[in-house]
């Protein structure tokens, strides 16, 4: 009897190092191969359109994880690790993919050799042990003020040149200053949803601008535009009179009925705008219909009036101007009412901007203005910032920064070799695997710029007997000193990239049967058909 008797009928089952462990090993690898000619500052580009038939052009990882429908269980696991790395720091999710590929890969070839897999998980988890180890022993540098944008900077450069590659020193300044203005006193209540995007087409990169407050994409309803030392009073319902919950008809039979109908909502509507008013409000933001009578007594009384329907919205101008949201018209409490230096709509190219300007400390929101020509380019820098915000609060919970451009992984490569050459058992060859599968990043970064990657792993070994900060110069196709360039890596964000990843390697190692049920029946979901 085997074990497909057991089971229902349709059911898949794969057993043993070549039907289980290779096959996913071979999936793993596959799926780091698409991301790994995205890492770096030369990272190619992935176009991927999803079922939805959304594009995306993006050098984002966690992005193109997203997109991308991986059906296959193993790989599946490579990418729950890749979003747990979005979760916990925010970026280095190429990382922990391409690091977990390289390791299921070398672990193929000591599969092949005749190394057991458990001897293989044990080195590996000891070389894993070692390296997060070694990892603060290579601290190059730290973050000594996190109010000083200076400072700041120097760790933002390196994850903004990932992304959008010569131009770190315009964006790194204005996320930096961004995340800076809003820095609570505790700084570990930082919140990385204060800073907002608001894209904008039209213009050059160049043209992006950072301030205190928080802008819609939309023009205000009426015809007043701008307020200064506004008081802004936020609804989450809308501006007009109740309605009843049952239908009726109204029987007219003069002319004075129908002048009359109307007289008892326009009254009502008029002493809700004059509490607005003595409320001391002369900006309101509804979440709802704003009626044309209310529409009439606001710009009577020269109130400004916006409309935005997204409750998210609405909070957050509420967070910027220290406003409370109602649920309901009626008498007005000054607690209620937020306020903001001036709320102002402005033509940014084409596009009317509703800004909400606030430099007190009752804002607890900064917006980056984003310009691009595209919508692709804009939701890129969109990525690249979010990337950015995210290592910010990293470095608020650790400040430890390493060298980078690959000379921390060479550093740790070479010293794991030392390791496995000390440790006895068949551990040894797990270890000094490990080592190797460091060296991908610097060889990828070398690959990605256009130069000889055998050539300048050989040279980076040898520099590394006396330099061990010595990295990837990706502008001059040469060796150079990663902390001369100004390249950093997080210590927070290395450490987490390298545990997920081998945690996600040493999981799929331990695989050696797959158990496949018959998918549920039902309606199939129309493929697509092709495209043009």
């Amino acid at each position: 009897m085997s074990i497909r008797d057991l089971l229902k009928d349709g059911t898949r089952h794969f057993s043993g190092t070549e039907e289980a462990t290779l096959r996913n090993i071979e999936a793993c690898t596959e799926l780091s191969k698409i991301l790994r000619s995205s890492f770096g500052p030369n990272g190619m580009n992935k176009m991927v359109i999803n079922h939805l038939e959304k594009l995306y052009v993006t050098n984002d990882a966690a992005t193109i994880m997203r997109e991308l429908d991986v059906v296959h269980p193993a790989a599946k696991m490579m990418t729950m690790a890749a979003k747990q790395m979005e979760n916990e720091v925010g970026d280095n999710t190429n990382f922990v993919v391409v690091f977990a590929g390289e390791l299921l890969h070398h672990a193929e070839s000591l599969i092949m050799t005749g190394l057991h897999v458990s001897d293989i998980i044990a080195g590996y988890q000891k070389a894993g042990d070692k390296a997060l180890s070694l990892l603060s022993d290579l601290v190059v540098d730290t973050v000594k003020d996190i109010r000083d944008t200076e400072e700041v900077c120097k760790a933002l450069r390196s994850a903004i040149a990932a992304k959008q590659y010569g131009r770190e020193d315009l964006l790194a300044p204005l996320v930096a200053k961004a995340c800076i203005s809003i820095l609570p006193e505790n700084p570990l209540a930082f919140s990385v949803d204060s800073v907002r995007v608001c894209k904008v087409m039209g213009g050059g990169v160049d043209d992006t601008k950072v301030f205190k407050g928080f802008a819609l994409p939309k023009d205000s309803a009426g015809t007043v535009k701008h307020v200064k030392n506004a008081k802004v009073l936020v609804l989450a319902s809308g501006l007009e009179a109740s309605q009843t919950e049952t239908s009726s008809t109204v029987l007219m039979t003069s002319a004075d009925e129908l002048m009359g109908f109307t007289k008892g909502e326009e009254e009502q509507m008029h002493d809700y705008v004059k509490e607005i008013v003595a409320g001391g409000a002369n900006v309101v933001v509804a979440g709802g219909t704003v009626s044309e009578i209310a529409m009439h007594y606001c710009e009577k009384y020269g109130i400004m009036v916006v409309k935005e329907p997204s409750k998210f919205q609405l909070r957050r101008v509420c967070r910027a101007t220290g406003a409370v949201a109602r649920v309901h018209l009626g008498k007005i409490t000054p607690e209620e009412v937020g306020s903001c230096d001036s709320v102002s709509v402005e033509e940014v190219g084409s596009n009317k901007v509703t800004f909400f300007y606030n430099d007190s400390d009752r804002c607890f929101i900064s917006t980056i203005l984003c310009r691009g020509s595209t919508p692709n380019v804009l939701d890129d820098i969109e990525r690249c910032i979010d990337d950015a915000v995210n290592v910010f609060k990293s470095i608020i919970r650790n400040n430890k920064l390493l060298a980078g451009a690959g000379a921390c992984e060479m550093e740790l490569a070479r010293r794991l070799a030392s390791f496995g050459a000390e440790t006895p058992g068949l551990d040894q060859y797990a270890i000094k695997k490990f080592g190797e599968a460091l060296e991908i990043f610097p060889r990828t970064l070398a690959e990605n710029a256009g130069v000889s990657s055998i050539e300048l792993i050989t040279e980076l070994y040898a520099a590394h007997d006396q330099q061990p900060n010595a990295g990837v110069n990706v502008e001059e196709g040469c060796i150079g000193d990663a902390v001369a360039l100004k390249v950093y890596d997080m210590y927070i964000g290395k450490w987490w990239a390298i545990q997920l990843a081998v945690e996600a390697a040493l999981n799929i190692l331990r695989v050696d049967q797959i158990i496949m049920s018959k998918p549920a029946g039902g309606p199939q979901v129309p493929k697509m058909g092709p495209r043009d």
